[in-house]
């Protein structure tokens, strides 16, 4: 019965894991869209680049929002498994960077700066999941 509750634990965790994965990894692509974009606005790309970066700096940020909360799941469902009590999904910096991140974009440099740097971040927080999913599912 123990091992049958902690099964149902690791599958919960896993659930939680990938779907922490998901959004983070929207929130990349939208990033790496954005990024693109906003090199295209700097070199003189006019009001519609413009209109689209920001537009994908919308999306990313309703992503990164996503993913806040994903990995806070993630974190409480992590310490329901016994072998992972101690390992924790260090999401304390990434959730304050991302809840700071589209405050008061102002030139365009900056936002370059800001999407690259979330755009590390959003790299590192998937990594650290992915790992966590892979030990995870060899308890399975």
């Amino acid at each position: 019965m123990a091992d049958e509750m902690m099964r149902r634990e690791i599958e919960e965790a896993v659930q939680a894991g990938e779907r922490a994965l998901r959004s983070l990894q929207a929130a990349q692509e939208k990033l790496r869209s954005a990024r693109n974009w906003g090199i295209w606005d700097m070199m003189g790309g006019g009001l519609l680049t413009n209109v689209i970066k920001h537009s994908r700096i919308h999306d990313a940020s309703s992503y990164l929002k996503e993913a806040k909360q994903d990995l806070q799941l993630f974190q409480r469902e992590l310490r329901d498994v016994t072998d992972f009590a101690d390992l924790r999904i260090e999401i304390g910096e990434f959730l304050s960077f991302a809840d700071f991140f589209f405050d008061g974009l102002v030139a365009d440099y900056l936002v370059q700066t800001k999407i690259s740097d979330a755009g590390e971040q959003v790299d590192n927080a998937i990594r650290r999941v992915e790992v966590l999913l892979a030990d995870l599912r060899a308890c399975q």
